[in-house]
């Protein structure tokens, strides 16, 4: 059924505008929302800023974004349809040594010399 807008008052085009702006508003919502069901909190993403790539973990669902707290410290914005899924990053494998006077001694003590200096 086609509409005759050529017969519509000034108040009714306001109307219309509102109710159009309202009703793509809601689809917008609907979408973003759908879009940050694909993320959990706590997950590597990955976006890019200005030309470069930015990763880092999201931290918490805004209404219509999110919140991503790179991994150089900086705290973004950014519509939930813009991010995509980074890798996490390698666990990083820390070896603890003993202080050199220390693992001597503890060596002195494994071979049962029972002296310490």
């Amino acid at each position: 059924m086609p509409i005759d807008i050529d017969r519509f008052t000034e108040d009714e085009f306001l109307d219309l505008h509102n109710r159009v702006t309202e009703r793509l508003r809601l689809f917008h919502q609907m979408r973003a929302h759908g879009a940050m069901m694909n993320f959990s909190i706590g997950d590597r993403v990955t976006f890019t800023a200005d030309g470069r790539r930015i990763i880092g973990v999201l931290t918490r669902y805004n209404r219509k974004t999110v919140t991503v707290i790179a991994d150089a410290g900086h705290r973004w914005n950014v519509s939930p349809g813009l991010l995509g899924k980074a890798e996490s990053p390698p666990e990083r494998v820390v070896v603890a040594t003993a202080p050199l006077a220390a693992s001597r001694r503890l060596a002195r003590s494994a071979q049962g010399s029972g002296s310490h200096p």
